[in-house]
């Protein structure tokens, strides 16, 4: 218990590489898409019953499923109420290089994102839409934070995910890949509406309060807004982001 617990600290997880999941959406995409990485499954005895589907499954893989009761998961969890199951994970990020390898069309490069919310939501929504990576700088929350795990909703283990970038390095090397870079503000000259999203490009998006830094939005290719037809002063960050994924991705299908 006190082993599982601690992955709710940075430091563990740093030194364990183990991430915590937590809820049933989360548990079934680890087995799905990364069983050979999955070191423990904690399950209820009757989460064990309703979440069948894939329990048998992580049993016939060879994952050590440990049943065991709501009282003793809760303690385990950072999550009030975990609803049944969790699972601790091996997990790394993936590198820049091995990224640009692939010949990206799609990325998001996340800078100064601080709610654990948006981070999690962002990492989902660009798995939803296509994208080929999420980018996350160094000066962001901690992607393997239980409570960003739990908001991606186990599209982490469907997507590269590179963490701990320098941002001026990162825009150099993605311009050197031949990779447009967008920055997506709300005072940017060109609507999103108008924008040739056809080519390979990364959507740069900044911090939740202040946006993007003034030298890196100097440093991208265009800036980018999203059109507020509403009087709403402005858009979530992971809704932004979402839209401006949704609107690359149509072009790049079209």
């Amino acid at each position: 218990m006190k082993s599982v617990r601690g992955l709710s600290r940075r430091s563990v997880r740093r030194r364990t590489g183990r991430v915590l999941v937590e809820g049933p959406q989360g548990v079934r995409e680890a087995v799905r898409f990364a069983p050979e990485h999955i070191v423990d499954l904690y399950v209820t005895t009757e989460a064990a019953h309703r979440y069948a589907e894939f329990v048998d499954p992580a049993r016939e893989a060879g994952v050590l499923v440990h049943e065991t009761s709501d009282e003793v998961l809760a303690a385990m969890c950072d999550a009030d109420t975990p609803q049944g199951t969790a699972a601790v994970v091996d997990w790394s990020p993936a590198g820049l290089g091995s990224v640009l390898d692939t010949g990206p069309r799609l990325l998001v490069l996340l800078t100064n994102v601080r709610d654990p919310g948006n981070l999690g939501t962002v990492i989902r929504g660009a798995d939803a839409a296509g994208a080929d990576a999420v980018l996350v700088s160094e000066a962001s929350v901690d992607v393997t934070s239980p409570k960003v795990v739990r908001s991606t909703a186990g599209s982490l283990f469907h997507l590269p995910v590179v963490t701990g970038l320098d941002i001026d390095e990162t825009l150099a090397a993605l311009a050197a890949a031949g990779i447009r870079r967008l920055a997506a503000d709300g005072a940017g000259e060109s609507s999103i509406d108008d924008s040739d999203l056809t080519g390979p490009h990364v959507w740069v998006m900044g911090n939740e309060a202040w946006g993007l830094e003034p030298q890196t939005r100097a440093a991208c290719d265009e800036v980018v807004r999203v059109p507020i037809h509403g009087h709403a002063e402005s858009l979530n960050l992971a809704m932004a982001t979402t839209i401006c994924l949704y609107a690359s991705a149509r072009q790049q299908r079209a």
